[in-house]
């Protein structure tokens, strides 16, 4: 194997920071190994090296890590509590503890029963922590096991046994807690990796067999009866259902899918048979890609994350010269040094950096996880963070705001005529039309159950209209200008035409045998959410919202100003959407563009964060957006800036709670007040507010 080869393993009992730091060094000491990056919020690590799992194991047999190939299918094991060997130790070790304690207070603390069952409690509780803490100690590695072995050990000298055992067993109750934390964090991906069934029935050269999903090849078909999770990415080629997508985008409603329809692996088949044509292998479904972009995002850093790490480098000498100082300085003046030896010691366990390690990583993965149940997918800590402060917000128009595509919008008919003739003849002469407007004449038809007949002599005029004959009567639709070579048109119906034209729609005229009929409007009809949407971005405190589109300024003014935008900029070819996503970020800081990741794509790039619609059924969205919605909708997208700000406010609260805590503790040096046993409790404390500050996240839904 060459040395720039790259290889990727899940990682297992990987539960704390610190030691995903402390592995990621060691990997990189490896003879041969060019790069090693581990990602803790998903357990997995990559190298850039000729390595094996045997290799990986040895760097993290400090902390019984074990490496699993990511070929292998991975298997998620839930320990009963007792089989479960930490859990176990910990047990036994406040056994002693407790025995020890009543010992103590029958007879007293230096009793040699009660020492010894003080120093049981400390090395059965405490075992692998001083074997890791002793090793960092021999190569001047100085983490969170090796301050707390110095304290430990210290506090045995001194005579503090029982504080040491009171010590060695919360210090196991918060490792056991922080792992309990990540496990529960890394859950959503975990879920999402369960979505997808593992073994599904194909029909190949007209034979049924039941394969894994590992050995179907595009161009099978894939027999999905009612009630069962469809297993591949792939299109409907017969049978008709309905299939709740929320998995995959979100959605709360199923979705109706018919012939030439698109689904997705993981999706939940609830009514009819359906026979799917596959169309992409397990590894490239849209289910895989999400998993990977969510784990991807998980290791990438946020800029508090990187601050808190460059902060613990220093972090941790500063403490270890405290802890000296206060062991060493005033004693040589007051004499008494076993009290300050002890004051040191305390300093040692009370700076332990755990809390302020995971204060980001752990808000991160619980908050990108979370997210992507919902069917958002942010690509980084960087992203959240960015999407919590934004100030502005850019949208394009086609097939964001609006549907993207033309539906009828308004009927007016001559007192003569129901609205159903009307629409029954002009749907029988558009039926023979290839024109957007016209197919959009004939859905309405068709949504409105009017059938349309058969039209004879179909003539068609190139810029101005249609004519058949129908049941009989010459029907003729067009524009209000050729209308007017043919017949008077009164001022009246002239009028509406000029308000609906202003509105943004096109008007066709109707006539019956040269006689005025009616009129219809069609136009890019505006999404049904998204007025509701823009009003609760505006409750958010969004202050600029604005229409980025190059359609034509009066239709997008009119549906600008039915959205109430802030701004409206049209006729903008691709580069003048670039230029002005450049220029709002020059006035407002921070600024996301909304569109469908494809023809929006320099705006995108250019945008603080690029926002791409509809990321379930577009490679290009999910690889080249910042964030995407996979659900063809924008209703994700006020719940996501929500999330974003309550992330960033919980992880400026977790670095606040993780050094108020310690620094409150450190401030009981001058009255002489810290004890060990408060200084186990701040560090405990601090971490356990920072995890289940965290958790909150997992609240949060649409």
């Amino acid at each position: 194997m060459k040395a720039h080869e790259q290889q990727e393993f899940r990682l297992e009992n990987l539960t704390c920071a610190n030691c995903a730091m402390k592995f990621e060094k060691n990997i990189q000491a490896l003879p041969d190994v060019t790069e090693a990056n581990v990602n803790f919020g998903a357990s997995k690590v990559r190298v850039i090296g000729p390595v094996t799992v045997e290799d990986l194991e040895k760097a993290g047999a400090f902390d019984g890590i074990k490496v699993v190939p990511m070929s292998s299918k991975r298997t998620i094991e839930s320990k009963p509590f007792f089989k479960q060997k930490e859990n176990v130790m910990t047990l036994i070790s406040l056994l002693f503890l407790v025995i020890g304690t009543i010992i103590s207070f029958q007879t007293s603390e230096a009793d040699p029963y009660a020492i010894l069952f003080f120093a049981l409690s400390i090395v059965v509780g405490g075992y692998e922590m001083f074997w890791s803490g002793l090793k960092n100690l021999s190569r001047f590695y100085f983490d969170m096991k090796t301050l707390m072995t110095i304290a430990i050990i210290g506090a045995a000298i001194i005579g503090e046994w029982r504080e040491g055992a009171v010590v060695v067993f919360l210090f196991a109750v918060s490792e056991a807690l922080e792992a309990y934390s990540m496990n529960k964090a890394r859950q959503s991906i975990r879920q999402l990796m369960d979505i997808a069934p593992a073994r599904a029935v194909i029909r190949r050269n007209n034979e049924m067999m039941e394969l894994g999903t590992e050995e179907i090849i595009i161009g099978d078909t894939l027999i999905v009866k009612s009630g069962q999770k469809i297993a591949m990415d792939g299109e409907v080629i017969s049978g008709q259902s309905s299939v709740n997508q929320a998995p995959i985008t979100g959605e709360s409603m199923p979705v109706k899918k018919a012939q030439g329809d698109e689904v997705f692996a993981g999706t939940l088949n609830e009514e009819g048979a359906l026979e799917v044509r596959v169309t992409k292998r397990v590894e490239d479904t849209t289910i895989a890609k999400i998993i990977h972009l969510v784990e991807e995002a998980q290791a990438e850093k946020a800029p508090s994350q990187k601050f808190v790490d460059q902060f613990a480098k220093y972090y941790t000498p500063i403490i270890i010269l405290i802890a000296l100082l206060v062991a060493v300085i005033p004693p040589l003046f007051t004499g008494d040094w076993q009290a300050w030896i002890y004051q040191g010691l305390a300093v040692l366990v009370v700076g332990c950096p755990c809390a302020l390690v995971v204060s980001t990583p752990v808000a991160i993965v619980t908050a990108i996880g979370n997210a992507a149940k919902q069917g958002v997918l942010i690509k980084g800590g960087i992203h959240l963070e960015e999407m919590g402060r934004l100030q502005a917000i850019a949208f394009d128009k086609t097939g964001t705001l609006t549907k993207g595509y033309p539906e009828v919008t308004d009927l007016v008919t001559e007192a003569n005529f129901t609205k159903s003739e009307i629409l029954q003849k002009v749907a029988s002469v558009e039926s023979y039309s290839d024109h957007p407007l016209a197919r959009a004449i004939v859905n309405h038809a068709a949504s409105m159950d009017v059938a349309h007949s058969a039209a004879e002599n179909f003539h068609s005029v190139t810029g101005k209209g249609a004519k058949a004959l129908v049941d009989g009567i010459e029907v003729a639709i067009g524009s209000l200008k050729w209308a007017e070579e043919t017949t008077a048109i009164s001022a009246n119906v002239k009028a509406n035409v000029e308000t609906l034209q202003k509105q943004g729609k096109s008007v066709m005229v109707v006539l019956f045998n040269s006689q005025y009929a009616g009129h219809l409007a069609v136009a890019d009809a505006i999404r049904e959410s998204s007025p509701t949407i823009l009003m609760k971005l505006r409750e958010l405190g969004m202050k600029h919202i604005v229409m980025l589109t190059g359609d034509h300024p009066t239709t997008a003014v009119a549906i600008g100003q039915l959205l109430n935008m802030t701004d409206v900029r049209a006729g903008l070819m691709p580069e003048e959407k670039l230029e002005a996503v450049k220029s709002l970020r020059n006035e407002f800081g921070r600024v996301a563009m909304v569109g469908d990741g494809m023809n929006d794509a320099p705006a995108l790039a250019a945008a603080s964060v690029g926002i791409a619609m509809g990321g379930a059924g577009t490679d290009a969205a999910l690889e080249t957006a910042d964030v995407a919605l996979m659900a063809d909708d924008l209703e994700k997208l006020p719940y996501t800036i929500q999330l974003s700000r309550k992330a960033l406010r919980i992880i400026k609260e977790n670095i606040m709670f993780a050094l108020g805590l310690k620094i409150v503790a450190l401030l009981l040096i001058i009255p002489g007040w810290l004890t060990l046993w408060i200084a186990i409790f701040a560090d405990m404390g601090a971490t356990l507010l920072v995890v289940l500050n965290s958790m909150r996240l997992l609240r949060i839904q649409k």
